[in-house]
């Protein structure tokens, strides 16, 4: 079908830009004069689709956009609000023009006759899968409003472990690149001049400081090339990272350096955990969850155990004992899904587990500064040490010879 892309005028004088579908031109116009628009100019697309996600004026559509639109469209649906006049406040409202734009692409289509999931499909650059899954379910079952909230609720998790695991990288990134921006400017700015008033002073130098010289003066020579080894390591890891045999290798690392693991394996337990919940309330099946958890996990690590999780499900193995085979699963993990089996509440299970490791991601993150300080400061102390050995050494010797020559 065909797509028109259009600027018309509402009854408020709006200029309002948007995509269309429909069969042929008579019935766009149709369309518009329903939608009580006057149409300024229109351009058949030949791509056809729906408008990309775009970021307008610094701004763009965020995740906690999206959460505040279903938790307030939740709201006014429980209140008996009517889904147009619902959609009318939240036009009204909202402040990102791009997103405006949307929602009355959204609230025309239902004027129409479409019904609120169909509209939103056609803004899946926007909308999350899941959201669309769940406003589907809610429509069927009388029950939009809970369903909204069970959006809501899920993609306010989806921000909490997203803001968790900055918190932890937070610090140590931090000390990284402050620590090497110190060492560099040692090396090439101070180290230099330090290494012409030995030279004019004729001073012998001891072992450590003729290191840190050559050092030096390879760092002042060749510094481009040491400011290009971040980037060409990570065009590296990025062209590498394709092939499925290096990403597990990462993947399995993270699972098993100190401090590192903590993080990553906290992190996939909870993105685990939230989706087989959200999934599950879904309506989508045990098997299907984990093939769609295979491709959203983010580890491959994980990835291949949930492929051997389904296999054995289709055996007729239990969803627990699928998970205590694999190992890498925690005792709980596997008690609590058992458990949610056993009386029919596996989503309710895991929503625990989901809440359990977010909390214990956001503590990890508010302890990292005093996980990752000791190393730090440890890794900070013999390098300053070794600098100020080399540059102080040689004047205690200048000092010394002098004072025994008086």
């Amino acid at each position: 079908m065909p797509s028109y892309a259009y600027k018309a005028v509402d009854e408020n004088g709006d200029i309002l830009k948007g995509i269309i579908e429909a069969e042929d031109v008579s019935t766009f116009n149709n369309t518009m004069q329903l939608s009580r628009l006057h149409v300024i100019s229109v351009k058949e697309k030949t791509g056809g689709g729906v408008l990309p996600s775009v970021n307008i004026f610094g701004k763009k559509i965020q995740r906690k956009d999206i959460i505040e639109l279903a938790t307030n469209l939740a709201v006014m649906i429980d209140a008996g609000l009517p889904l147009l006049t619902a959609f009318d406040d939240l036009i009204t409202t909202t402040e990102l023009p791009f997103f405006k734009q949307k929602l009355i692409t959204i609230r025309r289509q239902v004027m129409l006759g479409s019904s609120l999931s169909d509209a939103i499909t056609q803004e899946r650059d926007i909308f999350p899968d899941i959201f669309i899954r769940l406003v589907r379910i809610g429509e069927e079952t009388g029950s939009l409003g809970k369903s909204l909230k069970d959006v809501a609720e899920h993609l306010q998790r989806m921000e909490d472990l997203a803001s968790a695991i900055k918190r932890a990288l937070m610090y140590p990134t931090f000390a990284l690149i402050t620590t090497s921006g110190a060492l560099f400017f040692w090396l090439v700015v101070v180290m230099p001049k330090m290494a012409v008033l030995f030279e004019d002073m004729g001073v012998a130098l001891p072992l450590i400081t003729q290191v840190l010289i050559k050092t030096s003066k390879s760092a002042e020579s060749n510094w481009y090339i040491i400011l290009a080894v971040p980037v060409a390591l990570s065009a590296l890891f990025k062209y590498l990272g394709r092939y499925e045999k290096f990403q597990y290798f990462l993947d399995y690392t993270a699972l098993k350096m100190p401090i590192i693991k903590l993080i990553s394996y906290n992190k996939v337990l909870a993105l685990f955990s939230e989706q087989m919940r959200i999934l599950l309330v879904a309506g989508i099946t045990i098997n299907r969850s984990f093939e769609l958890l295979q491709e959203t996990i983010g580890n491959m690590v994980f990835s291949r155990a949930f492929v051997r999780v389904n296999d054995l499900i289709l055996s007729g193995v239990s969803v627990g004992d699928s998970l205590r085979l694999q190992r890498i699963f925690p005792v709980l993990v596997v008690r609590m899904v058992s458990v949610g089996e056993a009386s029919g509440s596996l989503d309710a299970q895991f929503g625990f587990l989901s809440e359990y490791f977010l909390k214990k991601l956001d503590d990890i993150s508010q302890k990292m500064s005093k996980l990752i300080e000791p190393v730090v400061m440890v890794f900070v102390g013999i390098m300053f040490t070794i600098m100020i050995v080399g540059v102080f050494a040689p004047i205690y010797d200048l000092i010394s010879g002098v004072g025994a020559q008086q």
